[in-house]
């Protein structure tokens, strides 16, 4: 279960997006951590080596891409 502070978290990431697109996101997150944790495990190493946060991200997509076509439906 997402608890408490990664939700408060997310809500001020996302901030401006309808709570119920925000409640879906925390639904998937909480259906899937482990894939969550290491995506941003993955990412954080990424940046710190020097890579922004968005190539990072993105790198990481690619590289997944059918795991999260599967998590998102």
């Amino acid at each position: 279960m997402v608890n408490f502070l990664m939700k408060a978290m997310i809500k001020r990431q996302l901030k401006g997006v309808p709570d119920e697109q925000i409640e879906q996101i925390l639904t998937i997150v909480e259906k899937n951590p482990e894939f969550f944790k290491k995506m941003g495990e993955d990412i954080q190493h990424k940046v710190k080596s020097g890579m922004s946060q968005e190539a990072a991200m993105q790198a990481f997509m690619t590289a997944h891409k059918d795991e999260l076509r599967t998590i998102l439906g």
